[in-house]
């Protein structure tokens, strides 16, 4: 009887890894919160970790080493002592680049239209088929966003099948009274993003984040020189990208994870290139257009 016992230990213990799609590091901070209890936001803390880390996101089985690296940094800003809460969620997610020690970011979003409610020891509540907490959907759609976004660094458009199932989640939310999952809500929030993501207008963002990592990124360890040519072939592609759409966060969240990468890509490059790559994202991304005088320096 007591080998059997180890013998569903292991089992279920098995099962609990190849769950393990996400390697997902949360916190949960409330610094304008006065309470002596802080065990509730600890429980939520790890609430978050057990949802995240322990639900099937993708197709197929991971190996521990092909988790998802991600962090998820949720700041409450509101609490009405019991289950009620309001805060801003930081999503930011990364994938390795070959030959390397070096990470690359992939999403760096952040979500300000956050409430949910939340009780000690709560588990999350969660199916793909209806909406059933907030505090659920919103990390399931960041979830499957992750997981679209990696798979479309890897391979081309192949993030597709995961954008539908974030599409669910936002159809599933229509219904709910929370914010962030309607058009007129805002036009930087959950619905927009995925509304891009899906639409063919933004394709071309998709192919050149897989171009970038593939034939740029992931060569520059082996051939720099190589790597910088490719990115530099492809960075007009930036320029075509319509950001005068109603609703374009999609360019907002791709210059937010990828301004200070591609900076340091042609920071130290000869002075024509690097000029070229000033003038190219200065046009594409103005938001960041200080940031990106730091190219005039060399």
């Amino acid at each position: 009887m007591k080998r059997l016992g180890i013998y569903i230990a292991l089992l279920l213990c098995t099962v609990a890894a190849r769950a393990q799609d996400l390697n997902a590091r949360i916190t949960v901070l409330a610094p304008k919160i006065q309470t002596t209890n802080k065990r509730i936001f600890q429980s939520l803390e790890t609430a978050m970790k057990d949802f995240l880390n322990g639900h099937k996101w993708l197709t197929g089985n991971v190996q521990p080493q092909e988790r998802l690296d991600c962090n998820f940094v949720l700041n409450i800003t509101q609490w009405d002592g019991g289950s009620k809460f309001a805060g801003e969620l930081q999503v930011q997610s990364s994938r390795p680049v070959f030959n390397s020690n070096y990470n690359s970011t992939l999403l760096s979003v952040n979500d300000k239209d956050f409430e949910f409610s939340y009780t000690e020891g709560q588990t999350i509540d969660y199916t793909d088929q209806s909406f059933q907490s907030n505090l659920g959907s919103v990390m399931a759609f960041y979830a499957y966003i992750i997981a679209g976004i990696d798979n479309d660094s890897f391979a081309r458009l192949s993030g597709s099948n995961y954008y539908a199932l974030a599409q669910s989640v936002v159809t599933n939310a229509q219904s709910s009274p929370y914010k962030g999952w309607k058009a007129f809500d805002n036009n930087t929030n959950r619905y927009w993003l995925i509304e891009n993501l899906n639409n063919k207008v933004y394709e071309p963002l998709r192919v050149f984040l897989y171009d970038y990592h593939r034939n740029g990124l992931d060569v520059m360890a082996d051939n720099p020189t190589r790597a910088r040519k490719a990115i530099s072939a492809m960075l007009p592609v930036l320029t075509q990208v319509d950001r005068q759409r109603l609703g374009a966060m999609l360019p907002l969240v791709f210059f937010n994870a990828k301004c200070d990468e591609l900076i340091s890509i042609y920071a130290h490059t000869d002075a024509q290139p690097r000029v070229d790559a000033l003038n190219i994202l200065t046009q594409a991304d103005p938001a960041n257009g200080i940031k990106y005088q730091e190219l005039q320096k060399n």
